[in-house]
């Protein structure tokens, strides 16, 4: 790994290259670091804690999820009828098989009250068609109480729509933060072995210089990640996220659906209409899908309405994936629909790999470790920057302001397509685009102040200038002022 060349200015004195971006770079560095750090430090901690909730979930709810493994199991029908006859109000919208011995089967019911997309999930013993306990079941992953709180609260801190602009802005900077501290790092004048100080901190550093070494080192190695959490995260993200929707409908980049009549919903009133007329029955649906290659876990939607067909989809999302889906008519038992996997554009498949992968349910406990250590990671580095930064305060004498104006320096030809990529970004990302603007206002203003309110002080209290240290080039992540 090499760090990138600096060019020397060109005859029209004009600069180009790495020497023309660099301080371009360091000073969005630090606005981003410093004023759009807590927002990032915010979607962390929470992304940390929702990746241990998978395991706080089978802990919290032991007694409903699981029990004493037996061989035999009651047919799924039985299953169904006790969590019927336990909420007769409810009405069947689909149900969960238990996936081996030891598992409950879970059947999710439309209850009057309960917030949108919340179901109310009664746990069944398989053994015995028993009810286990109830609770209320969120969204197509069917979280639990205690795991939809902690997503709740990553995705917009339990303030509802307007609360989603936290993790957006987050998700919009991120990885602009990441790639400039990336830029700034592999760029930094280094002498003796470069890779070893490339991807480790600096042995025997102290103070301003160690901090910096353990910065970017950490950075570097969680660079990657970082980029891929904020390219799935937009896809979550109101305004962004529309735009990404939009792109990928323009080029067909859309996860296909599974074409048949009247599925996907939920039975007559009660859940008893087509039971009671032509229906075959949920263990008959099971058997069909079998026959055609479907393997649990498994989630059986019941019909829309009586004659409609039932969907049976594999829901286990751990590599390798097992999504296929198949309708099945209520009437016959005679599959007439499928969806393979296999069969979807690679864009969607990407699509679903990457969300699955940022939800921690692509490898299952190992990719749940690895969002946790990316999590601990991007704390770390935002603890660290702002430690550099306080240590180089305005306030303090050693502190050197970074050179402004520099852009003006810069090469046409490198200037005006970075405006015009900054600009075509700023549309696709509607919150960056708005804060980015922010920035560049509130740098011309503390440009500003600085030229009224600066004064030459006498001579005699002008302390000796003192050459910067090496720990003071291209510092990351606000390490000086703006001055």
């Amino acid at each position: 790994m090499t760090a990138p060349t600096e060019t020397r200015p060109s005859p029209s004195g004009r600069r180009t290259g790495w020497t023309a971006l660099r301080p371009l770079v360091l000073r969005l560095h630090f606005y981003a670091g410093i004023l759009i750090a807590p927002f990032l430090l915010i979607a962390a901690t929470t992304g940390l804690l929702y990746a241990s909730s998978f395991q706080i979930e089978k802990i919290v709810y032991r007694h409903e999820l699981t029990v004493p493994a037996r061989t035999a199991q009651m047919p799924l029908a039985q299953q169904v009828a006790a969590a019927r006859a336990a909420h007769p109000s409810g009405t069947v919208t689909a149900v969960r098989p238990s996936e081996e011995p030891g598992r409950t089967t879970r059947v999710l019911l439309d209850v009057p009250g309960l917030a949108e997309s919340t179901q109310l999930a009664v746990f069944v013993d398989p053994h015995t068609a028993q009810v286990r306990g109830t609770l209320e079941s969120y969204g197509s992953s069917g979280a639990l109480p205690v795991r939809a709180w902690i997503s709740h609260l990553h995705r917009h801190l339990h303030l509802g729509e307007s609360g989603r602009l936290y993790s957006e802005l987050a998700a919009s900077w991120l990885w602009v933060v990441a790639l400039g501290g990336l830029l700034l790092w592999l760029g930094r004048r280094r002498s003796g072995r470069k890779l070893r100080r490339l991807v480790a901190p600096e042995r025997g550093a102290r103070g301003q210089r160690r901090l910096l070494s353990w910065h970017g080192a950490i950075g570097l190695w969680a660079v990657t990640g970082l980029l891929f959490l904020s390219a799935t995260g937009l896809t979550w993200s109101k305004y962004a996220g529309a735009n990404v929707d939009e792109l990928r409908a323009g080029l067909g980049w859309s996860t296909p659906s599974l074409g048949s009549s009247d599925h996907g919903g939920h039975s007559g009133a009660g859940g008893h209409a087509h039971q009671e007329t032509s229906d075959i029955g949920v263990d008959r649906v099971v058997q069909a899908a079998q026959g055609k290659g479907l393997s649990g876990p498994l989630e059986i939607t019941w019909p829309a309405g009586q004659g409609g067909d039932y969907v049976v989809k594999e829901i286990d999302k751990q590599w390798p994936h097992h999504l296929d889906q198949v309708a099945v008519a209520s009437s016959t038992g005679a599959v007439v629909g499928e969806l393979r996997f296999a069969d979807y554009p690679v864009a969607a498949k990407l699509t679903r790999w990457g969300i699955d992968a940022h939800m921690g349910l692509l490898f299952g406990l190992a990719n749940q470790i690895i969002l946790i250590c990316l999590a601990a990671g991007l704390i770390t580095l935002i603890v660290l920057g702002y430690r550099m930064w306080w240590r180089r305060r305005p306030t303090r004498g050693f502190a050197r302001p970074y050179q402004r104006g520099t852009w003006r320096q810069v090469h046409w030809a490198i200037l005006v397509p970075l405006a015009a990529a900054a600009i075509t970004v700023g549309c696709f990302l509607p919150l960056m685009g708005i804060s980015l603007a922010a920035f560049l206002v509130l740098d011309i203003l503390v440009g500003l102040r600085s030229r009224t309110t600066t004064t030459s002080p006498p001579a005699s209290a002008v302390p000796p200038a003192e050459p910067p240290s090496p720990a003071e080039e291209a510092q990351p992540v606000g390490s000086s002022d703006a001055g």
